[in-house]
């Protein structure tokens, strides 16, 4: 039996797009690789890596994009790429930092990003929020990334939350998709670059517009909607996604 209370379990959060306005240089390092090894982008190429793990992504730039050498060589050089630029040049998403602080002071705080570990990492030490999260989770760890929910999963299990009682907070389709086979209350706050489907985002509890809307009532509120009918918020059954903030 899982603690009742009103707050949620744990809060996760995915990285690129929600926390971190990075997606853009996913794509600009990627694209860069290709142009000096002096193959063409394939159309299409940026969306079918969203959400893929490491050793997906780096597969499909090797096997299906033709960038020199192997998928381990493409994955060591695109990281490199993108440390660079993390160093000098990572742009916070507005409110992002204020936003960890409100959930942190809610509950247990997670990531469960796409990103390989060494980025997530280089990430929450650039913005100063390193002690502010428990868990770290990279799909690079856990064999396979989103849409599947395993980092969501994992994220949950290391915490000890149940996911069911859980937020997600997501941007992209992958990854609304990977929260809610998960079974977690997902947020999402759609990023211009990742676009989520408007039918994706119906599998969303709440669409916000920016990380400014995500605070405390909201979570609660959330809560109540999906464990209702007790003094607490809490029953012992969890809703379908059919409730939208």
């Amino acid at each position: 039996m899982w603690p009742v209370t009103r707050e949620p379990a744990a809060v996760v959060f995915d990285l690129d797009g929600v926390l971190v306005d990075t997606e853009p240089a996913w794509d600009a390092v990627r694209r860069g690789l290709a142009a000096a090894d002096g193959v063409p982008w394939p159309p299409g190429a940026t969306q079918a890596m969203m959400g893929l793990n490491t050793q997906e992504w780096s597969a499909y730039l090797a096997d299906v994009v033709g960038l020199r050498g192997d998928a381990a060589s493409a994955a060591a050089r695109t990281i490199a790429g993108l440390r660079s630029v993390y160093r000098t040049d990572l742009t916070a998403k507005p409110d992002a930092v204020a936003a960890i602080r409100r959930m942190g002071a809610l509950a247990p705080l997670g990531i469960a990003s796409s990103s390989p570990r060494i980025l997530i990492e280089t990430v929450v030490d650039v913005l100063g929020v390193t002690d502010l999260f428990s868990v770290v989770v990279s799909t690079e760890e856990v064999g396979v990334g989103k849409p599947a929910p395993d980092g969501y999963l994992e994220a949950c299990r290391r915490l000890g939350a149940d996911p069911a009682a859980s937020i997600a907070v997501e941007d992209s389709g992958s990854g609304i998709r990977a929260a809610a086979a998960a079974g977690m209350l997902v947020v999402a706050v759609p990023d211009s670059f990742t676009r989520a489907a408007p039918a994706t985002l119906t599998l969303a509890h709440a669409v916000l517009d920016s990380l400014a809307d995500l605070d405390a009532e909201l979570a609660i509120d959330l809560m109540s909607r999906r464990f209702p009918g007790q003094p607490d918020g809490l029953s012992s059954s969890p809703d379908t996604p059919d409730a939208r903030i």
